[in-house]
């Protein structure tokens, strides 16, 4: 294929949820990189009715090889990915307890309207064969489990059973910096 066809085809195929492509720049940034690793070659090149050259693309074999060991690895391992959400949660008591409350309604809400979104997807996909569907399956249930559990927590700062003052989190981070500091000094 050549590089507008295969930005097309992501597009297309909703592979654009899962891979980054914004523009057909960092389709074409890709190939020049498989190309320079020697895991896609030219097959063919020309213009058709003045229009600007365009070449097709094929994979190697050694791009097979490399595109096979790449998605085992993808699938067994668990990765060192860092998400930007997580982060989020491991500070969140930057913000007092009701600014929290707000941002994770306003992230649940977004979610349940992605969710209403896929099930949608779903139910117009028909008879797909469902292997063409697992990964929008697979976002489907993150989706419904990261909602299950927006619902708790925010259920439980409603309720006051999560909450946290500046007092509280000077009183916290002495309490676990005095326990490291014997744990250090232990250890030495």
């Amino acid at each position: 294929m050549h590089a507008y066809r295969i930005h097309a085809l992501i597009k297309a195929r909703g592979k654009d949820r899962l891979v980054n492509v914004r523009g057909r720049a960092s389709i074409y940034q890709a190939i020049d990189r498989l190309q320079r690793l020697g895991l896609i070659a030219v097959r063919e090149s020309g213009s058709v009715d003045k229009r600007p050259e365009r070449r097709v693309y094929e994979i190697t074999e050694q791009g097979r090889k490399a595109t096979g060991h790449w998605l085992k690895e993808m699938l067994t391992e668990t990765g060192n990915e860092f998400p930007e959400f997580l982060v989020g949660v491991s500070f969140l008591t930057v913000l007092t307890p009701e600014e929290v409350q707000q941002e994770l309604a306003k992230r649940a809400e977004r979610l349940q309207t992605e969710l209403d979104a896929l099930d949608a997807a779903f139910q117009q996909a028909g008879d797909v064969p469902r292997v063409f569907m697992l990964e929008e399956e697979l976002r489907r249930a993150s989706v419904r489990t990261e909602l299950g559990w927006l619902g708790s927590v925010l259920d439980d700062l409603r309720a006051k059973r999560i909450s946290w003052t500046d007092q509280w989190l000077m009183e916290m981070a002495a309490k676990y910096n005095s326990q490291i500091d014997d744990r250090e000094g232990t250890a030495s």
